[in-house]
């Protein structure tokens, strides 16, 4: 006869426990939410766009805030998609390379698959038009999208003459590293420039001034680069004065005991830049580089070291000389793999270009500080009136001050991240981070910096970072993890709308947009709200809703939140606290035999929840927690 039965009952009340600590607790190293696919089309929170044609092979993106589109650019085709919901309401410019085009790329020896015309270019040219260049089946080519100046106006189509060369200003292979940016009507790329991809540069192109690069085959320049970013960043009210950054990673030749260490540099040239008068002709007269560090402190002064940049985001700030650069990295190591994420101030940057030149006297000597004296002006500096005034161009400075800057392009300081180790490392090994953008957020208790982090199998990952002072640590809080796309595919670029509050996906075969927060998914409880720490969300006094700063929007008074240090039980005493957060508790039943195995089984909506399982046998009273095994 079976012995008498017993009841195992669960109780989902980790949050209660939290709540007594006055503190928070929970394990932020998962994820507070974990949204499926669907589960986001349910909500009403993604929208996805496909290529009606069946492939997209998305290269670029472009968001125009003013147009109110999102420009992609693919393999043979140009989209507008709106922003407000891309999946609807797209236009589509047809841009394939010629027949003729195709079948000399295919003679060369490249597969039929790279002979089409990619898109990689897209930048605002001015209000009514686009500049775009293209692969071109090996063949460079570029050309103007006429999209209307109002955003009732349906233009949107090539302008004629349909195309002109684009070689300097795109890249023949579609698969090779590469930057741009458009700083009034001039061009400035980082790419390699020839149908091989051996010819690794640095070019300006179209405008006013003269076409301009980076000297051929000079290793003490660019060495096998990687090209991730570029940005024009002023450094003061003088125009003359705006520099160039260029972000990429190549091969160092400073490491001297290892020949195929990788660094991830910051380029910076001057904007007037015209090239030497008879040194440089044509050529860079201002380009200095300097190496970019992210590193976790180790024992004995041996640091680990994150040194591939996989990404670059300039979050903009009230003062426009000072952005803030988050940069995301990875491992070059076999045996170890991670990724980190650091953030640099330009003050530390700028610091870095006004400090002392690394020098070489000879092969046989190592790497030091350069303690000759330094040419005037100060090579690496613009043509300015900060500049003294004195030189109109880069063609009138000293030959002595060209030859100095050609001969020691490299910075001797590297530019350290904030507090001196990043913001975020991930050693898992469960995803690789591949992109990276951020919003600045007005939270109840400060400011934070929401990162949202693309990954290689389509999940992005919502996170904050909080430093504790008086620790000098780093705190990691994982509010969400977002599957953005059915398939398992790697993320390649990501634009972020704070105007709309909504993130702007793209794949190689679909681009997609999140909205930033759907505050009700935490709970219906005010300690639901408050321990999440989402800085976007607050409890109201009947939910967990969008979070507005005092004078924005905020027509409730009542408004609960504690992103730091999400203590719940001060923030919600009285409110829901104990009584009506137990009646809230979700409970389950399980029923076993005494002797036998029982599955138990719960998968509570917050990950950082906790589960405790108590049993009570036969008529007794009495609960027992099961104490998991270890």
């Amino acid at each position: 006869m079976a012995s008498a039965g017993y009841i195992i009952t669960l109780l989902l009340w980790g949050y209660l426990l939290e709540l007594w600590t006055g503190g928070h607790t929970a394990d932020t190293t998962h994820p507070r939410l974990r949204l499926s696919h669907k589960e986001l089309l349910n909500l009403n929170r993604t929208s996805v766009f496909h290529s009606p044609f069946g492939f997209l092979d998305l290269h670029t993106m472009l968001l125009d805030e003013y147009q109110e589109r999102l420009f992609v650019g693919g393999r043979d085709l140009v989209y507008s998609l709106s922003l407000e919901r891309i999946s609807d309401g797209y236009k589509e410019i047809h841009w394939p390379s010629t027949a003729l085009k195709m079948e000399e790329c295919i003679m060369k020896g490249k597969d039929a698959s790279e002979c089409a015309n990619y898109v990689r270019v897209l930048h605002h040219y001015n209000r009514t038009h686009l500049l775009t260049c293209g692969t071109g089946a090996f063949d460079p080519v570029c050309a103007f999208i006429r999209v209307g100046y109002h955003l009732e106006d349906p233009l949107f189509h090539l302008e004629s003459p349909r195309s002109e060369r684009g070689r300097g200003r795109c890249p023949f292979d579609p698969s090779s590293s590469f930057i741009s940016t458009l700083i009034g009507s001039e061009l400035f790329a980082g790419l390699y420039s020839d149908y091989w991809s051996r010819d690794a540069a640095i070019f300006r192109s179209m405008g006013r001034l003269a076409h301009i690069r980076t000297e051929h085959d000079d290793e003490r320049l660019l060495k096998e680069p990687k090209f991730v970013g570029s940005y024009m960043i002023p450094d003061n009210e003088d125009r003359d004065d705006n520099k160039v950054y260029f972000f990429f990673t190549e091969k160092a030749l400073e490491a001297e005991n290892n020949a195929h260490a990788i660094y991830t540099r910051v380029g910076r040239l001057c904007v007037n830049d015209v090239g030497g008068q008879r040194i440089l002709v044509n050529k860079w007269s201002t380009f200095l580089k300097a190496r970019l560090v992210c590193s976790v402190p180790g024992m004995n002064g041996i640091d680990t070291h994150f040194d591939e940049l996989e990404d670059v985001f300039l979050l903009p700030t009230r003062d426009h000389k000072n952005p803030v650069i988050f940069g995301l990295f990875n491992t070059t190591s076999n045996i170890f793999r991670g990724h980190a994420i650091c953030v640099y101030h330009m003050s530390s940057i700028r610091a870095a270009f006004n400090g002392p030149y690394a020098h070489k006297e000879g092969p046989e000597y190592h790497w030091s500080v350069y303690e000759g004296k330094v040419p005037y002006p100060r090579p690496g500096s613009c043509a300015s009136k900060v500049n003294g005034g004195r030189y109109g161009t880069t063609k009138d400075y000293p030959d002595d001050a060209i030859r100095f800057a050609r001969s020691h392009p490299l910075m001797y300081q590297a530019i350290k991240p904030a507090h001196k180790k990043p913001i975020l490392v991930k050693t898992d090994g469960k995803y690789n981070l591949k992109q990276i953008a951020v919003d600045r957020v007005e939270a109840e208790d400060g400011q934070y910096d929401v990162l949202f982090i693309g990954t290689d199998n389509g999940i992005v990952l919502k996170v904050i970072t909080i430093y504790n002072q008086e620790m000098e640590s780093m705190e990691e809080v994982i509010l969400e993890e977002l599957q953005i796309f059915k398939d398992p595919v790697p993320i390649i670029s990501m634009e972020i709308s704070s105007k709309r509050q909504q993130l702007y996906i793209g794949s190689a075969s679909a681009v997609a947009q999140v909205r930033f927060h759907h505050c009700d998914m935490y709970g219906s409880a005010c300690a639901d709200c408050c321990l999440a720490r989402d800085p976007y969300c607050a409890w109201d006094g009947i939910s967990c809703s969008r979070y507005y700063p005092t004078g924005t929007h905020a027509k409730r008074r009542f408004r609960r939140q504690d992103v730091r240090h999400g203590n719940a039980a001060q923030q919600c005493f009285g409110q829901q606290f104990v009584g009506d957060a137990l009646d809230k508790t979700e409970e389950h039943l399980a029923y076993g035999i005494e002797n036998n195995s029982t599955l138990l089984e719960c998968t509570p909506r917050s990950l950082q929840a906790k589960v405790i399982w108590f049993v009570q046998k036969g008529r007794e009273t009495r609960k027992e927690e099961v104490k998991a095994m270890s």
